[in-house]
Order: structure tokens, then C-alpha cells, then sequence
């Protein structure tokens, strides 16, 4: 399969020509989920003239399938937002998955979700009337970016866009359902994971984010 974008720079340089309606609207900022969001959201942010900051997701993922959520976290100017996919969890506990495992996935996140709060720069941004681009690296199944959807909705923004280089065509579906617009690149038939559109796709560090989101 031929990869769509060089690394994360490279697709929000991208994305931001797919965002050029919004470049320098006073009433508009560009929040990353937080980790791998950061760099695609900064690229927009400076193709378009725009504020950046973050908004701090964590994925719930099955005991022993971790890539596969069964709900996310979010967190935004002092708010959590907790995200379950019902039916799914439903599945997986008819399934012999035992309820405190599922507990236990969600403590864990609950916890890193916290941690960061107080590293990461950016994640305090107002966005009471504002229109709020969320960017991400990729949407797989769509669970952080309606958690980050949800948190930003919380916070009073006036219109919220999901924004991502690449999404499944099911993601793409279910995020459309919470946010005002949902705009990519590539939705391809057959997805697999986000990294496969990738030429580079490094696993991001605190130290990272961190730099990237530091005035």
C-alpha cells in the first residue's frame, strides 16, 4: 500500500490547505489531541494564521487488545469527559472480560490523563465562543476524538470541526454525528491502523508535546 503522507508536519501542511476557509478568523483556534495530534495541529495552526493549544485524550483500551477502545477519556479547561462505547462493552463482558479489568484500564488512564494536565502548556485555552478545530493524526475508531468533541462542547464552544489527514470511513461516520463538520484527507475502504499512512510515524514523548506546545 502506497503511504499518503511523509510524517505528521507533512499532513498538517496538508490539512491546513483542506482547512483554508478558517485562516485567520479571530473567532477560531486549533486544539491537537494530545499526543500524536500535536504536531499535525501545529502545522495547521501555522498554515492558517491560528492560536494552538491541546486537549488531552487518553483511549480505553480492551484488556490484552489495547488497540481496540472501548471508550476514551478527555480532559479540557478542568473537565473530564468520560466516553463508553456501550454496546461494545456489553460484548466484551458477555465475553469473559471482567468488569474490574475494564475498572482498572480506566483508573490507569484516568491517572496519566491527570499527570499531564499539569506538564502540558496549551490545554487551558478558552474556547467559550469560539469555533474549535480538533486535529488528530488519524481517526481509527473515532472514540478520543468524540471525548475531545464532548470536552471542547462543555467548555461553551460556539462550532466544533474534526479535522485528521486520515480516517476510517466508520470513525469518520461516528465523529460526523457529534461535531459540526468532520474534514480528511484520505478515507480509505480498507484502513488498518493510522501509522500505516505513515512514512514516519514516531511514538511521541511528554518532552515532545511539550516543546511543540511552548510558546
Amino acid at each position: 500500500m502506497r503511504r499518503r503522507f511523509k510524517d505528521r508536519t507533512d499532513a498538517g501542511m496538508r490539512l491546513a490547505e483542506l482547512l483554508a476557509g478558517y485562516r485567520d478568523r479571530p473567532d477560531t483556534l486549533v486544539l491537537g489531541l494530545a499526543r500524536g495530534g500535536i504536531p499535525v495541529a501545529m502545522a495547521v495552526a501555522e498554515g492558517l494564521h491560528l492560536p494552538l493549544g491541546a486537549v488531552l485524550v487518553r483511549k480505553l483500551g480492551i484488556p490484552g487488545h489495547e488497540e481496540t477502545a472501548f471508550g476514551a477519556l478527555a480532559w479540557s479547561q478542568g473537565r473530564t469527559v468520560r466516553l463508553l462505547n456501550a454496546p461494545l462493552v456489553r460484548r466484551i463482558l458477555e465475553d469473559g472480560v471482567r468488569q474490574d479489568l475494564l475498572d482498572a484500564v480506566e483508573e490507569r488512564e484516568r491517572a496519566e490523563l491527570l499527570r499531564r494536565v499539569d506538564l502540558y502548556p496549551g490545554t487551558q485555552q478558552d474556547v467559550a465562543g469560539k469555533t474549535v478545530l480538533l486535529v488528530d493524526d488519524g481517526l481509527a475508531t473515532g472514540a478520543t476524538m468524540r471525548a475531545a468533541i464532548e470536552a471542547v462542547r462543555g467548555g461553551g464552544a460556539a462550532a466544533v470541526v474534526a479535522a485528521a489527514p486520515v480516517a476510517s470511513i466508520e470513525a469518520a461516520a461516528s465523529v460526523e454525528e457529534a461535531c459540526d463538520a468532520v474534514l480528511c484527507l484520505h478515507l480509505p475502504g480498507r484502513f488498518g491502523a493510522v501509522g500505516s499512512f505513515y512514512d514516519r510515524f514516531e511514538q511521541l514523548t511528554d518532552d515532545d508535546a511539550i516543546r511543540l506546545l511552548s510558546p
